[in-house]
């Protein structure tokens, strides 16, 4: 199904053009170690619309900055027998070649119109105090929340035609999605939706899903789309029962660039009958008061775009949907026994081991009696993880690859239960936490808060200062002050251009600081960083507490530095000591020299000089030819550079000042952070990517290069080499 995109520039066109009448909105989980496109039409990814130039956003990204994406597209589905009878299922999304488009099949779910007000849009709010999106009930450190319904059988404000939607269910699903910036939770985001219906029918037999069209590639390797299916063709899926989880993974495709895993799984959902998970035989059902057996189930299906075979058939029509929401390839004998004389020798779970083209359907039910003003709440979780590794290929696909994904949904699985602890689905002695009368979900141990950072890069070193406003956070378990210690982190030298950016992997921790005197951890006091008095930066109002000091770096590199703050463990709630993300308040560094008060004195000049073509500190991407660089250093703090050929012909101009982000040069919009504010200079050098002012590559030879200093007038002239 993930398809060649020959028609993407015609699919931006529709999307920009058709969809203001119903308000489209699109946004991209960043509190978490995830870029998972959210919209407000019940979607999931963006049919990678955001790498035809590089510049859009990412699809469903993991770790964030990698390249490495997972999802296609995915959305919602929700069928069931109206009034007992003919089969009725509504899609947010399904297979399409170029993705969605206004009126395209499948893509039934829009803007509720009798919605008013800013409900309309996909709104976003924070747990976090110092947000900006900070409300007092939101769930998780970013919150979308999106309203729609598969009420229209038009797209709302046009009067184009829904394909293929002419019998709605009269749904109203309210969506919100939650992510966090623990270290121990950065690689997920769930997704809680609610079903209304507020239509006359009543449907039986009710199955909700997750689809997804995954695909597990790096696109800095190969660009999304490239070589049509080939592109697409390389994914190897699989289902674990006891967890309730599909997955996908990279089987033969971008090998040692795509080491991760995608999973959809099942949390548990709720209806008027009580709560439902297929771990429960049974459950308590709050109109009889009685506990009744439970035949809910959870069915994994996949299927590959146009084949029509009949175990991984593409499903065309409703009934077909259906049938692939009420009947899971895991319940079939060839799942679990391929001898079985039914299977012919078949074995499921082997084939979807093999490099394909599929997509995923992990589906929940029955519900029954859905009628009119009923509500069926279900929750999902996008579970990402980095494979394993234990120096077999991809497509071994074990269990020993698979612990980190297995432990990752277990953590999806915690938040979910929340004050449920026994995982009954109803509130027993002890476990009212919060004293509100029912059970609260989605609750996570929380570590102290994330330290305010500041770099200050110099000439071959890095200055860390931060703030001590993580000592006076509290512990929403034990509710006192539990604050521990500071860790400080570095990145590996090249961790950017030599592989696949983790910094859950390329972090290196550098220093540890804890009290003193309370027999926890190192006992090794804040003395050696602590400041005397707070420091305070002219351009900022923050109070620096600490001070720390990395020598000896190499100018131009980039580094990724953080610091985190830990707490001491609650030995009573078994809990060991958690810290804060270092992927929240990384920042990266570039050391080098400083602003240039006397080029008389102090010369300026190029680095690397004489340069060679594929410098160490390049890497590969998809923009090679604009991701070079040289570098321009002891410049004044406001000045312009000219360069020239030898000749004399004018080539490009570039203008620096001492604020200098990066944000001119492909290479750190490829390789640096994701907000060019996050990447931190000395002040006194600029990078160049080798291209002439009209985008050009320029040729090997003898280049001359002119700083003239927008303060003083002082003029400098100098020459550089480049050798191919």
């Amino acid at each position: 199904m993930k398809p060649f995109l020959g028609f993407a520039c015609l699919i931006g066109l529709i999307i920009s053009g058709n969809l203001s009448a119903q308000s489209y909105q699109e946004k991209t989980t960043s509190a978490s170690n995830v870029r998972l496109n959210v919209t407000n039409l019940g979607t999931f990814g963006n049919a990678f619309r955001g790498y035809r130039d590089g510049t859009g956003n990412p699809s469903a990204e993991y770790p964030a900055g990698s390249g490495v994406e997972h999802i296609f597209e995915g959305g919602i589905w929700i069928g069931g027998k109206e009034n007992g009878g003919q089969i009725v299922v509504s899609t947010s999304a399904y297979d399409a070649p170029q993705g969605y488009a206004p009126g395209r099949g499948g893509f039934e779910f829009h803007v509720d119109t009798s919605i008013t007000g800013n409900a309309r849009n996909l709104q976003e709010f924070s747990s976090l105090f110092d947000s900006r999106y900070f409300a007092p009930d939101a769930v998780s450190h970013q919150d979308y929340v999106a309203t729609f319904s598969d009420k229209s059988i038009v797209v709302p404000g046009t009067q184009i035609p829904i394909n293929d939607h002419t019998r709605p269910m009269d749904v109203r699903v309210e969506m919100e999605t939650y992510n966090w910036n623990y270290n121990f939770t950065d690689f997920m985001v769930i997704v809680n939706l609610r079903f209304y219906n507020e239509g006359q029918n009543t449907y039986d037999d009710v199955y909700t899903a997750l689809w997804n069209n995954t695909v597990v590639r790096n696109v800095n390797i190969t660009p999304a789309g490239a070589g049509g299916s080939a592109f697409y063709n390389r994914g190897g899926n699989g289902f674990m029962d006891s967890l309730g989880l599909a997955y996908c993974y990279d089987a033969a495709g971008d090998l040692g660039f795509t080491e991760s895993y995608v999973g959809q799984k099942f949390l548990g959902a709720t209806d008027k009958e009580g709560f439902h998970h297929p771990d429960l035989d049974s459950n308590f059902n709050p109109l009889s008061g009685t506990w009744e057996q439970d035949d809910f189930m959870l069915n994994y299906n996949a299927w590959v775009f146009n084949d029509f075979s009949a175990d991984f058939a593409f499903p065309t029509t409703e009934n077909d949907r259906y049938q692939k929401m009420s009947q899971g390839l895991n319940q079939n004998p060839c799942w679990d026994n391929p001898s079985d004389p039914a299977c012919n020798g078949r074995d499921f779970q082997a084939e979807l081991n093999v490099a394909g083209n599929r997509s995923d359907l992990i589906s929940a039910g029955p519900f029954n009696s859905f009628g009119p003003g009923d509500l069926i709440e279900v929750s999902f979780a996008y579970v990402f993880a980095k494979k394993n590794e234990d120096g077999n290929p991809n497509q071994d696909n074990n269990l020993v690859q698979r612990q980190n994904l297995i432990s990752n949904a277990g953590w999806a699985q915690q938040a979910f239960n929340g004050e449920d602890q026994n995982f009954n689905g109803i509130l027993d002695a002890g476990e009212d936490n919060d004293g509100d009368g029912e059970i609260t979900r989605f609750i996570l141990p929380s570590p102290p808060s994330i330290p305010y950072t500041r770099v200050e890069p110099g000439d071959g070193q890095i200055e860390i200062y931060w703030s001590d406003n993580a000592e006076r956070s509290i512990d929403p378990i034990s509710n006192r002050e539990d604050f521990e210690g500071y860790r400080l982190y570095l990145s590996k030298l090249g961790f950017d251009v030599t592989g696949v950016q983790d910094l859950n992997r390329d972090f290196s921790l550098i220093a540890q600081y804890d009290k003193a005197g309370n027999n926890l951890f190192n006992e090794t006091g804040f003395g050696s960083v602590k400041l005397a008095e707070p420091y305070y930066f002219d351009d900022d109002t923050t109070a620096y507490h600490y001070k720390y000091v990395i020598d000896n770096i190499p100018n131009g590199w980039q580094y990724a530095t953080a610091v985190t703050a830990f707490d001491e463990g609650n030995p009573e709630s078994n809990l060991e000591s958690l810290e804060s993300s270092f992927l929240a308040n990384n920042n990266r560094a570039f050391a080098g020299t400083g602003p240039n008060e006397n080029m008389e004195e102090n010369q300026p000049f190029v680095y690397p000089n004489p340069y060679y073509y594929g410098a160490a500190w390049e890497g590969k991407s998809n923009f090679q030819e604009e991701s070079r660089k040289i570098i321009f250093a002891n410049l004044p703090a406001r000045c312009v550079i000219r360069i020239y050929t030898s000749g004399g012909d004018f080539i490009d101009e570039i203008r620096h000042d001492e604020n200098y982000d990066g944000s001119d040069t492909r290479w750190f919009r490829t390789f640096g952070a994701e907000d060019a504010g996050e990447n931190r200079f000395s002040g006194g050098e600029h990078a160049w990517d080798l291209l002439s002012v009209e985008s050009q590559i320029i040729s090997r030879g003898l280049y001359m290069y002119s700083v003239e200093d927008l303060d003083s007038g002082e003029q400098f002239t100098g020459k550089f080499v480049i050798i191919k």
